[in-house]
C-alpha cells in the first residue's frame, strides 16, 4: 500500500509534516490550497479513516499511525476554535 507524507501549515504559522497510509489524501486536499480550519479538519478525518479503513480490508486491522495522526490533528485544531 503506498503511504505519503504531507505538509500543513496552521493559522499560526507552525508547519507540520503528516502521514497517511495512502494516497487517498490527494483526493481530498489540493497542494498550496488554504482551506478554513473546519473544512480542513473535515477533509482530514475523511481522508485518514478511508486510509485507516483501507489498511483494514487488506490485513484486517485500522491502521494505528493514520488513527495518531488525526487525533493529533483533532488536538492541534482544537487550540485554534
Amino acid at each position: 500500500m503506498p503511504e505519503m507524507r504531507f505538509q500543513i501549515a496552521w493559522p499560526d504559522g507552525r508547519e507540520e509534516s503528516c502521514y497517511s497510509p495512502s494516497l487517498v489524501v490527494r483526493e481530498h486536499l489540493s497542494e498550496g490550497t488554504a482551506y478554513a480550519l473546519p473544512d480542513f479538519m473535515a477533509r482530514a478525518r475523511t481522508a485518514l479513516t478511508i486510509a485507516s479503513d483501507r489498511v483494514a480490508a487488506k490485513y484486517g486491522h485500522p491502521c494505528s499511525l493514520a488513527l495518531g495522526q488525526l487525533a493529533r490533528l483533532e488536538a492541534a485544531a482544537a487550540r485554534f476554535r
